[in-house]
């Protein structure tokens, strides 16, 4: 299968350089590497060094819109979105290979995630289950999408990235999935590395005011109990081994070394939030 990675940004010229080794170093697999510049593509001439990255240097309306541009363009079977800011593992592209050959009928893969902080110590370890509509509407997303991939055949049937949302978009879209009835799984794995470099989108206060009309459009999980919802995805990732310390031994490209992989190791790495929320 052919993988089209899709990575938006904006003046992060330092951080898509450690995004782009880490696609650029996947074995065994055929992809292409769409990277969306919504700046002026200052700092990422090096790139045209790279064969198998394509740079679109043009304006956007956020990420989202930069994500359905680059989806536009992309000719791979299986689609991934990887954030500048946000790393696959080592082997990530040949699992998730192998798993959707092995498994034709499932159109979303997740997997799990490792939180890394700006120098790249890991502080802690996501495990990632399947999304259910009432948790995902009511509650917030579980999933990450530096972890998750989809089939060509999801966006042919008109379920991509809104350029609506400009924090939210990928709630939005998992709740589309749901909707439409689209097969998921998830496999217990890290895939991805996902940094905290203390200009995440997710915590500036637009996040805040769009999660609530989010869920204003959420129909009848508006009426649900949220501290049930919620007890009840715990409850489900307790199961599944979410909530237990790891010692983890996680490779990835640093600010300090940018062109090899560093190997570092963290012992009783937890599951939570920097905020401490578990979800």
């Amino acid at each position: 299968m052919v993988f089209s990675i899709i990575t938006p940004t904006f003046k992060q010229p330092e951080w898509v350089r450690l995004c782009a080794a880490s696609v650029a170093d996947q074995p065994g697999v055929a992809f292409e590497h769409i990277i969306q510049d919504g700046g002026d593509g200052q700092g990422l001439e090096w790139l045209a060094g790279m064969p198998r990255v394509r740079l679109f240097v043009e304006p956007d309306l956020g990420m989202y819109d930069a994500l359905a541009k680059g989806i536009s363009r992309a000719s791979g079977e299986i689609i991934g979105h990887l954030n500048s800011d946000e790393q696959y593992l080592p082997g990530t592209l040949k699992i998730v290979d192998e798993f959707f050959m092995r498994h034709p009928k499932i159109d979303v893969l997740f997997g799990d995630a490792i939180l890394i902080s700006a120098d790249g110590a890991p502080f802690s370890y996501r495990r990632i289950v399947t999304p259910l509509r009432a948790h995902t509407a009511s509650c917030h997303l579980c999933t990450l999408t530096c972890s998750a991939f989809f089939r060509r055949s999801v966006v042919d049937r008109g379920l991509a990235y809104k350029s609506d949302w400009r924090v939210v978009g990928d709630a939005a879209l998992v709740l589309s999935w749901l909707d439409a009835g689209l097969k998921m799984a998830a496999i217990r794995r890290p895939l991805a590395v996902f940094t905290f470099t203390g200009a995440n989108k997710g915590r500036e206060k637009v996040a805040k005011e769009e999660e609530i009309l989010f869920r204003s459009q959420g129909g009848q999980e508006r009426r649900a109990q949220p501290a049930l919802v919620a007890a009840h995805h715990r409850i489900r990732k307790l199961l599944a081994g979410a909530y237990r310390r790891r010692n983890l031994d996680v490779q990835i490209f640093t600010l300090r070394s940018p062109q090899r992989r560093q190997k570092i190791a963290a012992h009783e790495v937890g599951f939570g939030w920097p905020s401490g929320e578990l979800a």
